[in-house]
């Protein structure tokens, strides 16, 4: 029922494809040799291509660097430490005022009023 059959009794064909074999991996192997060492040098070249400049500064030495000046979170501008120092303590007072106190009450009940609406519309979909 196979597509192929299979001589078990004939062992001289199955000797002369291994003969093949073998004799294509030899006439290969000079082959594969020299590309493999002919790319050597371009391995080389490449590893010194891969370094950055002696000017360059390292990534650690970066890290390390104690900041002088630094941008404004609000606006952008450049500040100096003491001036970032300064409008971060100013920020972070600022967390302890409740919320309540930045909006006023008239935005506050509008806003009330739209939560509410929009509740309505869910339950009652037909509601302008």
């Amino acid at each position: 029922m196979t597509a192929f059959p299979i001589a078990w009794d004939d062992k001289r064909a199955d000797t002369k494809s291994i003969g093949k074999r073998i004799t294509r991996l030899f006439l290969s192997f000079p082959i594969i040799l020299s590309a493999f060492c002919g790319s050597l040098p371009l391995c080389a070249q490449t590893k010194d291509a891969s370094l950055p400049p002696a000017s360059d500064t390292p990534e650690e030495v970066l890290r390390a660097e104690i900041y002088t000046e630094a941008r404004s979170p609000i606006d952008g501008k450049v500040l100096t430490a003491a001036e970032y120092i300064e409008l971060s303590e100013e920020l972070s007072s600022l967390d302890r005022v409740p919320p309540d106190a930045f909006v006023s009450p008239a935005v506050r009940r509008l806003i009330g009023m739209l939560r509410l609406r929009k509740f309505l519309r869910q339950v009652i979909p037909f509601f302008p």
